[in-house]
């Protein structure tokens, strides 16, 4: 099994978890924490979208690839470190709280080998 089907895997993972999380909270304590449980719902587009783009040819699914993926890079960053530096911020975890580590550190790494893959020149998983 090639990097790229490694990579897609991780993400379908990642989508169906984040989905199911994002989902439930939001039926069931939307009230308790509204940003950090949208915040969550986005994370979950963000996955579904990359990954439907990292799995299918093309440079226009390549451009839409690194484009969410950055998207997601950017948002474990600055969701990781808000929640670190003001927790008051997030009374619940998002699937990027303290830089995904309720998910062990993947919404961090996932992005990173992500770019990297794409920054090789691959297009098709």
């Amino acid at each position: 099994m090639g990097a790229g089907r490694l990579l897609v895997i991780g993400y379908i993972v990642l989508a169906l978890a984040s989905t199911g999380r994002s989902i439930y909270q939001i039926l069931t304590k939307f009230d308790v924490a509204p940003l950090a449980y949208s915040l969550s719902a986005l994370s979950a587009a963000v996955y579904i979208v990359a990954t439907i783009a990292l799995a299918r040819p093309g440079a226009r699914w390549r451009t839409i690839a690194v484009t969410t993926i950055v998207f997601e890079l950017v948002g474990v960053l600055v969701v990781g470190a808000l929640s670190i530096v003001d927790p008051a911020l997030f009374p619940a975890d998002t699937v990027w709280s303290r830089f995904g580590m309720g998910y062990v550190f993947i919404p961090l790494a996932l992005p990173i080998v992500g770019l990297v893959w794409l920054s090789r020149g691959r297009i098709r998983a």
